[in-house]
Order: C-alpha cells, then structure tokens, then sequence
C-alpha cells in the first residue's frame, strides 16, 4: 500500500479526512477539515478531490463539503451493518412503545459502544445518543453491558487511557468499574443514573449472538426519577431473547451466506425478496421469513 508521510498510509489519511465530519460538523470548508484531520491544506485538497471524484465525498454550492452518499451505499451491504439492524429493529420497536422515551440498540467498536439504531419521542429525556455516534463504554449502560463481557484486555486498556466525567455520578476510577462490571455479570443488566445527564437513566442488556458470545447491547433511557429497573430490565431481556432466536435463525449453519448474500437478514414480503433475487439470477428459493414475535412484548 502507499505510503504517505512520516510512513502513513495514503488510505489512512483518506479516513483522517472523512473523519473530520460527524453529526454537529456536518458541512465543512478545505480548510475546516485540513485543520480537523491535521493535513497542510495542499494535501487536504488533492486528498479531498480524489474522495469526491469517488463519490465518498460531495461539494455543495457554497463550497462546503459533506459525506458522500456512496458511504451509505456501501456500509447498506454489509451484513454486520443490515443483518442486527434489520433483526432487531422490530423488536426495538415494540420496546419503544412500551417506554415511549428512547430506546437503542449498540455495538462494541473500540473503547466505544457505537449506536446503530434509536428510537425516540419528542418529549422524551435527555439522552446523548445519535445513529452512528459514539459514547465510552464506561458512561453508558450499554457501554457498561458490553464492556462487561468483552476481553479483561480492553476493560484494562479503557482504564488505562482514562475514564471521561459527565457528571460527578460518572464512574471516574478503575476500582469502581470493576466493581460495576461484575455488578452486571451477575444481576444480567446494566443501569446508570444520571452518568451522562442528571435527569436520564439507562438500563441496558446483552444481546446474544449465534456463536453464544454478546453480539450487541439493547437498552432504554428513561427519565432518572427512582423507580424500580426490574420492569425495565425483564422487557429488554425478552426482546433480546427474541432477536438472539431471529439472529440464530438468519445465521442458521445450513445457509450459505456467500451464495444467498443477506437474503435472510432483510426486512420485507417474501414476493418482493424474490423478485429481487429473480432480477439478479439468484437460483436459490427465497425459503420462509421467521415469524416476527415483537408484538408479544406489547
């Protein structure tokens, strides 16, 4: 692979740039994001042109840039992106509905819980999370949920790069997240009053994946006011009960992803599935969609 200066890779200051924008930076100048990536304004601009020229990036006319469109493309593909989300989001749903403030669904990527799915009312409490954003995985539940069942090496590497305060309810010292780590090992559920915000509260609990390891964390923010987390915590546990059997039915072993792509992890009519694999030469049977189940819950 090429290499750029001081022996980075060109591809990982193509990403430096890219990660320049997020949901408050949305919309920024050559030179905002020369400034933002830590790039000389003349590489920032061939850098820029070749993201652009590929649809990764797109000029605006008031000469401003945002993220490309492509992006969205590509990451729709992936059955690591469109497979949980798909699976759970009816089951998030049903859950939604039943709290009516926010509930969320995320995923282990570094030091960070990353949030593919939320579900909110206008009125509902504060809450910090964002489709695609991130939060520490020491200041939220789901954080807390994942962080809880991953390597001993992470849970030390995440102390050891220091815990951020939101508020001085935030868990700040390695003792005390250890502490609440087998907290959640042994009661099955993670909670945080007022971690991030004073007035919100997370509950949060492990979603099980087909190798039987947490694959994500599926969680509510409700408003901090005392009330017990048991009704809470035994409404999420049956929808993650519910997307670990969706999840294990799309990775069955008998189905060969490589040969019917993420027929099974897609949402819609079973005619349309078909239609869609007709116009591609699939020859493989569409087979039944599982039941959908969520409205148990309700």
């Amino acid at each position: 692979m090429a290499r750029g200066s001081a022996g980075e890779s060109v591809l990982h200051r193509h990403l430096r740039v890219l990660e320049s924008f997020d949901a408050w930076h949305p919309f920024l100048t050559l030179t905002e994001i020369a400034e933002a990536a830590g790039i000389p304004p003349s590489s920032a601009h061939r850098l820029i042109a070749e993201l652009e020229r590929e649809g990764l990036l797109e000029r605006l006319p008031d000469r401003t840039y945002r993220l490309g469109v492509r992006l969205w493309e590509f990451a729709s593909r992936t059955p690591g992106a469109v497979g949980l989300r798909e699976i759970a989001r009816p089951w998030l749903g049903a859950v939604h509905e039943r709290v009516r403030q926010h509930a969320q669904l995320g995923v282990l990527s570094g030091r960070d819980v990353l949030f593919i799915d939320r579900m909110s009312t206008r009125d509902a409490v504060v809450n910090a999370t964002l489709i695609g954003g991130r939060i520490p995985l020491h200041a939220s539940s789901s954080g807390l949920v994942l962080l809880a069942h991953a390597d001993a090496s992470l849970v030390a590497d995440v102390i050891a790069r220091g815990l951020r305060s939101y508020t001085d309810r935030t868990i700040h010292a390695g003792v005390e997240l250890r502490a609440q780590l087998r907290r959640v090992r042994e009661e099955g559920y993670a909670v945080t009053e007022g971690h991030i915000h004073p007035e919100s509260r997370g509950i949060a609990v492990p979603v099980t994946g087909p190798g039987g390891g947490v694959y994500a964390a599926i969680g509510v923010v409700v408003p901090n006011d005392g009330a017990s987390t048991h009704a809470y915590a035994e409404l999420l546990h049956r929808a993650a009960t519910g997307i670990a059997r969706d999840l294990a039915v799309a990775y069955r072993p008998d189905v060969d992803e490589r040969t019917h792509g993420i027929r099974s992890l897609v949402s819609g009519s079973r005619r349309s599935l078909e239609f869609l694999e007709s116009l591609d030469n699939d020859p493989h049977d569409a087979g039944a969609l599982p039941a959908p189940g969520p409205a148990a819950l309700l």
